[in-house]
């Protein structure tokens, strides 16, 4: 990173940089991007979790034909336990957008099972955002009661992902 030729002088950039990765301790982010009209910053930070291998996403199922007359209860059903679980006090939800994995590795045993009693900071899953492996920690003690997402599944912000009691 050389000194710019639009205003900013090299002390000015190292001060940028050090503010940054000091926002990158305190959030403990993995990464993180920084850019202007006059410069671009990217600070990342390398995991020590190993990658699991890719494995292809299942092929989407084709919805069901309507039937006249017939209400959509099921998918009205689903809906609600979504919302139900959503708002579970014990809900453990996803901070970043990107594919979730049970396991370190494909033929590894699971991070953690349903019924099993976890500690604060014991890593459940990993999330994969930008080729950037993010282990996903329990937030308290308790029993791991549900887990509501499958290995290598794409999953959205502030999805759930378990339940723990």
């Amino acid at each position: 990173m050389a000194s710019s030729s639009k205003g900013k002088t090299f002390s000015e950039e190292t001060k940028l940089v050090k503010g940054l990765t000091a926002i990158l301790d305190e959030s403990n982010l993995t990464e993180l991007e920084f850019e202007t009209e006059e410069i671009s910053i990217r600070l990342s930070r390398g995991s020590t979790v190993a990658a699991p291998a890719m494995m292809p996403a299942p092929a989407a199922m084709p919805a069901a034909p309507a039937v006249a007359g017939v209400p959509d209860a099921p998918a009205a059903a689903a809906s609600d336990a979504d919302t139900d679980v959503a708002g579970h006090p014990g809900a453990l939800k996803s901070p970043m957008v990107g594919t979730v994995y049970l396991a370190p590795e494909p033929d590894a045993p699971l991070f953690a099972k349903e019924g099993e009693q976890v500690k604060k900071g014991q890593t459940l899953f990993i999330v994969e955002a930008m080729k950037v492996m993010n282990p996903i920690t329990a937030p308290a003690d308790g029993k791991l009661t549900r887990v509501l997402v499958d290995n290598a599944q794409p999953i959205e912000f502030d999805q759930p992902l378990a339940i723990i009691e």
